[in-house]
């Protein structure tokens, strides 16, 4: 491995593209309302950084749930978070996040999300999941589980901009 490559936990190189947030067509998304709650916010009057991870997970969750993928299948793990933070959310927003499938490999699948309040791009994230067996190995995504996140893979919107 060279210095300063990301590696996986498996030593396999990790570099996903950058991804244009304004290119995915937004329109397809799944999307999960978040209920924020007044402990979500800072001493600065706005949403906790570490508290968007949260709502990362809460609507991965609702989103695995959504697509019929039963909590016995969904035996993954985080491999990789990337949050970029575009603006500040504040307490009373109504916070929906979006999500859409990057890729989708043999053992691990990509979710790109925007976190919205009251409507507007407050954070872009990437998440990387991987399918692990009883001793935490990764293990082949089963069939149903890739159809049901097909229909979510990103497609680019029609004039490469967010809507």
């Amino acid at each position: 491995m060279t210095s300063g490559t990301p590696s996986s936990p498996r030593g396999e190189a990790e570099s996903p593209a950058p991804l244009n947030w304004a290119a995915p067509d937004w329109t397809r998304a799944h999307r999960a309302e978040i209920q924020m709650r007044y402990g979500d916010i800072d001493a600065m009057g706005h949403l906790n950084n570490a508290v968007y991870v949260q709502y990362l997970e809460t609507s991965r969750v609702i989103l695995m749930g959504d697509l019929g993928v039963r909590d016995t299948e969904d035996h993954s793990v985080i491999a990789r978070l990337e949050l970029d933070y575009r603006r500040e959310v504040l307490w009373g927003q109504r916070v929906v996040v979006e999500n859409l499938v990057e890729r989708v490999g043999r053992t691990s699948w990509t979710v790109v999300s925007r976190l919205l309040a009251d409507g507007e791009p407050c954070a872009y994230a990437r998440t990387v999941q991987v399918r692990v067996d009883a001793a935490h190995r990764p293990e082949p995504l089963p069939e149903r589980v890739r159809g049901a996140l097909a229909p979510l893979l990103v497609q680019p919107s029609a004039e490469g901009v967010a809507t």
